[in-house]
């Protein structure tokens, strides 16, 4: 069955869960362990903020490294969902159903991708 990862994407100053509403936890809760439950989740995580993150790049032949906060970047990821689903609208259904359970106040979007699988030698 095809695994599927789905990006978090915030704008990372906006976002405060003292702005959330009561609900929104257990909320959150009873989704993920509907998912485990469905047998879709592999795994998940919040990521700490861009102030404590590392940028490394490659270019011309060259390594480079930048330190957060990424203050040019108005969008970063802020955590992660790795799913495995019978196909693509699967993942997206339980995309959709994750960013209803968030406070409407909030903007919040998800990038779902397909995991290219390494064939097995």
């Amino acid at each position: 069955m095809p695994r599927f990862l789905s990006l978090v994407r915030i704008e990372e100053n906006t976002i405060d869960m003292e702005s959330a509403d009561p609900g929104f936890e257990e909320r959150m809760g009873a989704l993920f362990e509907e998912i485990t439950k469905a047998g879709a989740m592999v795994d998940t995580a919040g990521l700490r903020p861009t102030a404590e993150a590392t940028r490394i790049t490659w270019s011309d032949g060259r390594i480079s490294y930048t330190d957060g906060p990424f203050t040019e970047t108005k969008e970063v990821v802020g955590g992660y969902a790795m799913l495995q689903c019978k196909d693509m609208a699967e993942a997206v259904e339980w995309g959709k159903r994750f960013l209803e359970v968030h406070p409407k106040q909030w903007k919040v979007g998800l990038e779902v991708r397909e995991v290219e699988e390494m064939p097995a030698d």
